[in-house]
């Protein structure tokens, strides 16, 4: 366990890493700006309730919340427990009630690793009409970024592969930079490199691709043209780690043609 006095480095870590100074820090968390400086410094050792407070106003991850708290000398407050637990079973009603209402429009949670969590039906049906190469993916098919990048996944179907694949890429970038992701995400990022035919620009993307709220996907397959958008977005404000490293992705029709189609799917479904 990390001694007390790594809490200072940790939290000027994190301060420098949203890029506030020590008295915007001071301002937000509403002590004194020597306080800040002390207890980077190791001079002080903050209290429990100081170390949630500092954590909420630079808005550290819950597993890093837990980290700054342990390297403080206190316990762990948030919990981390399976989606399929007792404990997370509203979670799993939110989250089914947000999949249910995206119908017939595809949607699909993910974890911190992105491997699938749920889809509905919508999802269900777009995966049918654009099918996997289940025996070249093999496990990978449960992660969406391998269908994304994999040869022989979706790539061979989205027009515009190219730029999702950079704002994907970009987004997987940005979180690698984060302390409690990095150890998943970096892995993940070399594994799709490894792919054929991977631009090596992808190694260094534009800021602004990760920060880019809605992205245009095109497919085609059989005759068919689809023309979507696809959004990101996670739980509120919870408590539970895993409930807040949870996304859920919605795809939407970007033409009336797309929208038509997706509705005579759910329409032609047993």
């Amino acid at each position: 366990m990390p001694t007390p006095t790594a809490v200072g480095p940790l939290l000027r870590h994190w301060r420098r890493t949203r890029g506030l100074s020590q008295l915007a820090l001071a301002e937000q968390a509403e002590v004194s700006t020597r306080h800040i400086s002390y207890l980077e410094n190791g001079r002080s050792q903050p209290s429990r309730e100081m170390v949630l407070i500092l954590a909420s106003a630079l808005d550290v991850p819950l597993r890093e919340r837990n980290a700054l708290l342990i390297a403080a000398g206190f316990a762990p407050v948030y919990r981390e427990s399976g989606i399929a637990e007792p404990q997370m079973a509203h979670v799993r009603r939110a989250l089914e009630f947000i999949l249910e209402r995206q119908e017939p429009f595809p949607a699909l949670v993910v974890n911190r690793r992105w491997d699938l969590v749920m889809t509905n039906r919508g999802a269900q049906r777009l995966l049918q009409h654009l099918p996997l190469d289940l025996a070249a993916l093999g496990p990978r098919a449960r992660n969406s970024m391998h269908m994304l990048f994999h040869p022989r996944g979706l790539r061979r179907y989205v027009v515009n592969w190219d730029e999702v694949a950079r704002v994907v890429m970009a987004r997987l970038h940005r979180e690698a930079q984060e302390d409690a992701l990095r150890e998943d995400i970096a892995p993940l990022i070399d594994a799709l490199m490894a792919y054929p035919d991977m631009p090596r620009s992808f190694l260094d993307p534009s800021p602004s691709e990760a920060s880019r709220v809605m992205v245009p996907v095109h497919t085609r397959n059989e005759g068919v043209e689809l023309r979507l958008f696809t959004t990101i977005t996670t739980l509120g404000t919870p408590m539970d780690i895993t409930a807040q490293e949870l996304r859920i992705e919605c795809y939407y029709p970007a033409d009336d043609a797309t929208e038509e189609w997706l509705d005579d799917r759910e329409r032609a479904q047993p």
